[in-house]
């Protein structure tokens, strides 16, 4: 292989024999963080200002592309990336505390499907158990699942269905999530839709459920509500409810529209989502999927929505920033920024994060009174992949340039 991506193959397995990592109380170990709803754990501190040089603890540049967020845990940080000239798929590991490559592991070559602009061959996040690292590829025509140990050695694969979609070739983006001993993945297209569950262990299929068919990009989540937990799954014109243990149907809710990227976040007893094609919608449901609470036609489409002190904060596709009171559906405040957007915005402590996909972050108090700036910050000129704020530090994965001049470089922000 010649493609830049796996220029460093040789180095990488040079490092393979390097310690097993340190284990961290804080580590953010999959798409939308530790509580399943992208807020860090309490009781950290983190800046809420930097820039290129400022509050930067280091940056180091990616090969590839991808919109892959970093997961943090241990003494690494990993996310996926893709070289489109040479089509390979690849696993990065990085240094948590000094931002130098790991290793780079290949995962697979050629058989890149057709994609939407704005999508990359790297868009799901990867996760961990803090034993293996599972991440998923879209390419030959199917979704592959690897899981990979600590030194990037792939420990197993498996084929995990057929994604092909006809009517809009837009590519691939949900991300796995881990639910007890099973790794749980979602595939919605025209030509075939499933959720399936695999076993850590050995990738071994541990239970399936069809879908219907339609285009749908959202990533599936667990939720606690009482003494029972649901897999939530938005999309397909409904939200719907799984058992985590075994895949059955829990209850659905027609709402929405065909498509969504984000995921849903939840309260005690309501689930809350959005999507936006082809019509825009945010919508509140009942968790024992009784009805709609409310609704409105906003559209927060590749974006996932956040939810703290019985408010939910929502950045638009169209740069608008909206606070809603989470039982009624009131409209608190809402704010003009800029768009459009893709990243979800993180909660860390009462401020929130929310970054355009023009690599502007701005960091807003999470008041239901009135919009509060607390700062803006410009990091690069492209921002698709979401935060990860764990350890009092923010982990942001950032492009700048077009063409052959584009590059990706991965930070790690905070006080020095």
């Amino acid at each position: 292989m010649s493609c830049k991506l796996c220029s460093s193959i040789i180095l990488a397995a040079a490092l393979l024999t390097s310690a097993a990592p340190e284990i961290f109380c804080d580590d953010w170990k999959q798409w939308r963080g530790p509580l399943g709803n992208n807020t860090a754990e309490p009781g950290q501190e983190f800046v809420v200002e930097w820039s290129d040089t400022k509050n930067v603890i280091w940056k180091t540049p990616v090969p590839g592309r991808g919109h892959s967020s970093p997961i943090v845990f241990g003494d690494l940080v990993v996310i996926c990336s893709a070289d489109e000239s040479s089509q390979t798929q690849a696993v990065l590991a990085f240094d948590r505390r000094t931002g130098k490559r790991a290793w780079l592991t290949p995962i697979s070559q050629g058989g890149f499907p057709v994609l939407h602009p704005k999508n990359t061959h790297a868009s799901s996040t990867a996760a961990t158990d803090g034993k293996k690292i599972y991440v998923t590829f879209n390419h030959h025509e199917k979704i592959e699942v690897v899981a990979l140990d600590l030194k990037g050695k792939v420990v197993w694969r498996a084929d995990a269905g057929r994604f092909r979609p006809q009517a809009y070739e837009y590519g691939y983006a949900s991300s796995p999530t881990i639910y007890n001993e099973t790794l749980i993945v979602s595939a919605d297209c025209d030509t075939g839709a499933w959720l399936r569950a695999f076993r850590l262990s050995d990738g071994r299929q541990a239970w399936s459920h069809e879908r219907p068919l339609s285009l749908n990009w959202g990533s599936p989540i667990v939720a606690r509500f009482g003494n029972r937990e649901q897999l939530l799954l938005s999309g397909t014109s409904m939200i719907a409810a799984y058992n985590p243990l075994d895949g059955t149907p829990l209850w659905n809710t027609a709402c929405l529209t065909m498509a969504t990227c984000g995921t849903c976040i939840w309260n005690e007893d309501t689930v809350f989502a959005s999507g936006g094609y082809p019509d825009s919608e945010t919508a509140a449901v009942r968790a024992d999927g009784s009805g709609v609470v409310w609704k409105n036609k906003v559209k927060c489409y590749e974006q996932s929505m956040l939810i703290t002190g019985g408010h939910i904060y929502a950045f638009s596709d169209q740069g608008v920033f909206y606070c809603w009171n989470a039982k009624t559906g009131e409209e608190r405040w809402k704010q003009r920024l800029r768009g459009p957007v893709s990243t979800s915005p993180v909660l860390i402590g009462d401020v929130i994060l929310a970054t355009s996909e023009a690599g502007m972050t701005w960091a807003i108090r999470a008041n239901p009174e009135k919009y509060e700036l607390i700062a803006q910050n410009q990091l690069g000129d492209s921002g698709f992949a979401s935060i990860a704020a764990t350890g009092s530090r923010l982990y942001m994965r950032t492009s700048k340039g077009d063409g052959p001049a584009r590059g990706e470089t991965l930070y790690c922000i905070g006080s020095k």
